[in-house]
């Protein structure tokens, strides 16, 4: 793998396109870009995914995709079939990721496990925003994908979460932003030895 092709896709599952969860992963992006890796952020606002239906038709077809054609599933299940790394970030609500970003790991955990496991051994990272509590059980939410799915995550210099409620309130946030861009160069080394 030649380390200048490599590529990120980042998954903002906020409702709100540009928000606080975006800023966070724009300052990841910055710093992959930094080192000369490729980022595309995809906004999952008003994007129409539905939930796993365990139909098993990805185990059965093995043609890595699934079987709903009707919605953005497969279009995001391709982007992080072909991207070398994969950011996943989520407002947290109720504690938890947003109902877009379950609907995309759950089809695209399922898919990725049917063919031999697609994600294996790519980078990934969680980003998460949130108002005030229940931002490390989303965290954890979303590292249990990369887990499950044999990828490697790398670490950064404290749980990546940003805090902010109204739109931009993140960039108060001085520890969360260091965060980010410390994720970013993490991932970054991480990407850049794994491809040599």
């Amino acid at each position: 793998m030649n380390e200048t092709a490599l590529k990120v896709v980042a998954f903002n599952g906020s409702a709100r396109k540009g928000g606080n969860t975006a800023i966070l992963l724009r300052y990841v992006m910055k710093e992959l870009e930094k080192e000369g890796i490729a980022t595309e952020l995809v906004e999952m606002s008003g994007a129409k995914i539905h939930g796993c239906l365990a139909c098993r038709e990805c185990s059965r077809k093995k043609d890595r995709r699934c079987s709903q054609k009707d919605d953005m599933g497969n279009l995001y299940i391709d982007k992080m079939d072909q991207a070398d790394g994969i950011l996943l970030a989520s407002p947290t609500y109720v504690a938890d990721i947003s109902t877009e970003m379950k609907a995309l790991i759950d089809r695209a955990c399922m898919v990725a496990k049917a063919n031999g496991g697609m994600f294996r051994r790519k980078a990934g990272a969680a980003v998460v925003a949130v108002r005030r509590a229940g931002g490390v059980h989303a965290f954890d939410s979303l590292n249990h994908f990369f887990f499950i799915s044999e990828m490697i995550v790398p670490g950064s210099s404290y749980w990546n979460i940003g805090i902010g409620l109204e739109k931009g309130d993140v960039e108060k946030d001085a520890e969360g932003i260091q965060t980010m861009r410390t994720l970013g160069r993490h991932m970054a080394w991480l990407m850049k030895k794994t491809a040599s």
